[in-house]
Parts: C-alpha cells; structure tokens; sequence
C-alpha cells in the first residue's frame, strides 16, 4: 500500500491508508517560558495597577506628606520589594498617580475651547477645570505650582502638561489677551488661587469669583 500525503503540515500523517491516525504534538520551539514569561509581566502589571490605585486613594485623602510607602504597600497587599521595584521613591510613585491627568488635562482644553460661547466664557471655563484638577489630589495643587519652571523636579511631567494646555488656550484666544500673556503666569495664577481653595474651607463662590479676577485680567479691556 502506498503513503498518504502529510495531512496537516508537522501535526498529523498516516503511516498507510489501513493504520491508526496517529497524531504528532510539536513542542513549542519556545517552551513553556514564554507564557511563564507573560503571566509574570502580567502579574507585574496588576501589582503596579493596584499600588497607583491604593496609593491614589491615600494620597487623596491624606495628601503626599502623610502617606507612608509601608502603608501604600500593606494596602495594596505587596511587599516592600515588589512596590520599591515599580517606584523606587515616594516622588515617583506620586508621579505616576498624577500621570492620567495629561489625558484629562487634553480633554479639558478640547472642551473649553469648542464652547460657544464668549472669549471670557471659554478662558473661565478652562481656568475652573484647570483649578478643579489641581485641587483632585491633596497638596498636589501647591506641589505642582512650586514644581514649575524646575526641571529636575518628579512633577515636571505634569508641569510641562499644564504649561501646554495653557499655551494652547493663549494661542486659540491670543486675539482676546493682553498683549504679553505667557503660560507660566497662568499657571501660576490659577495654581496659586488652587492651592489657597485645598488648603482651606473656601466656599465655591469665592473661589469662582477669584478664577474670574483672574480670567479678566488675562483679557485685553
């Protein structure tokens, strides 16, 4: 009797048309390491999920100067090695909590500037959202403000966001300014009138009413 053809390239042959199938397994030219491989960076990622998420929490609650790391990683359920792995320092891991707020601060200003309203009504409506973030996160309003212009400072990032977001918002309503306006000096205006709301009992109002002082003074008279 003569040979059947190979059926599936490698997997499964007849050796005549009147024996058994017989079905051949190839191993992985990789082994089995691979997918251990994977499952351990996937385990890595929940861990470092979970700390940013634990540490978010505290961080918010308590602010930076209250939060331990020891804390952070009994929360979070690892141990010292595991969170010190992902974020060597305090900074770093403050860092990376306040790293979503690129994407939010985008959208902020995409909002902000598609409103139809006045040139006034879109720069408040940007300097609210701004102050609003910055106040999200205990402390982090007078830490971010502090940080600006540093370049060597954890919350550079996050400083170098904010100073284009504002930049973007001068450029799209430059004909609405003074003459002059510069990122940095909103960033400062508006970090400065953030860190007083955090750290105090400051009604919504007074807080608006100090945005929009600011807001008119930004715009030509």
């Amino acid at each position: 009797m003569g040979w059947c053809p190979v059926l599936a390239e490698g997997l499964t042959y007849t050796k005549r048309r009147d024996a058994p199938v017989r079905t051949i397994r190839r191993r992985s030219p990789f082994g089995n390491n691979v997918l251990r491989g994977v499952s351990v960076r996937a385990d890595a990622q929940r861990n470092r999920d979970r700390i940013v998420e634990v540490a978010r929490a505290f961080f918010r609650a308590k602010g930076f100067d209250a939060v331990s790391m020891d804390e952070v990683a009994k929360g979070a359920e690892v141990g010292a090695g595991t969170l010190y792995r992902h974020f060597p320092t305090k900074e770093s891991l403050y860092d990376a909590v306040l790293e979503a707020w690129a994407g939010k601060v985008n959208a902020a200003v995409d909002r902000a500037l598609s409103l139809d309203g006045s040139a006034r009504e879109r720069l408040l409506n940007w300097l609210t959202d701004y102050a609003a973030m910055l106040t999200e996160h205990k402390g982090a309003a007078a830490r971010i403000t502090a940080a600006l212009g540093d370049p060597g400072s954890p919350f550079a990032a996050k400083c170098e966001t904010y100073l284009n977001a504002n930049q973007r918002v001068i450029d799209a309503l430059d004909s609405f300014l003074r003459p002059g306006v510069e990122a940095m000096q909103i960033s400062r205006l508006v970090g400065g009138v953030a860190a007083v709301a955090d750290n105090s009992a400051l009604p919504a109002d007074s807080v608006a009413s100090m945005l929009a002082i600011v807001a008119d003074g930004l715009l030509a008279p």
